[in-house]
């Protein structure tokens, strides 16, 4: 298995096509993907057609990654970044839900910013949240990310937009 990165409890690579029973399971909770605006897969097959079909790795250089715990290689969910514009990388996260409350997606979203703005040289990276969605914009603010605006993201209306920069974010180092 070949990793990118790794924090202090957890590993990031690619998703393969094992995961596809992973990402299957992790959509299929509704408390999960509440306030994504993502419906859950139909199969497992679907999220292995997901996973054949994701193209940001070869198009981007990053992706969303998939997040497993050191100890066990036990895999929790994702994160990472994805090209939402020309000009706009977003992070993101997603946890089982029996993984929530350990401190995994602040965890997590660090290491990607610190991946982001370390080795791939990105200048600014932003998150959105859905208003409704505290525990995230908890994580977002934990972060040091700044609030900028309020827009929509994907199906939600109102969602909350932040925003960090290189700078800012290797300063708090």
């Amino acid at each position: 298995m070949s990793y990118l990165f790794e924090s202090e409890r957890l590993r990031f690579r690619e998703f393969d096509f094992d995961d596809a029973d992973n990402l299957y399971q992790l959509n299929l909770d509704p408390e999960v993907i509440k306030y994504t605006g993502d419906p859950p897969f139909e199969s497992i097959e679907t999220a292995r057609l997901y996973i054949y079909n994701y193209k940001d790795y070869k198009l981007n250089g990053f992706g969303r990654w998939a997040a497993e715990l050191k100890t066990s290689g036990k895999f929790i969910g994702w994160s990472g970044l994805k090209q939402i514009e020309s000009d706009k990388v977003d992070l993101g996260y997603r946890f089982l839900k029996a993984e929530w409350g350990k401190g995994y997606a602040t965890e997590a979203a660090k290491a990607c910013l610190k991946y982001g703005f370390e080795k791939l040289a990105l200048n600014e990276i932003i998150a959105r949240a859905d208003k409704e969605n505290l525990a995230s914009i908890k994580v977002i603010e934990k972060l040091g990310m700044e609030y900028y605006m309020e827009g929509q993201c994907k199906t939600v209306d109102k969602a909350n937009y932040y925003r960090i920069s290189r700078d800012q974010f290797l300063s708090k180092l």
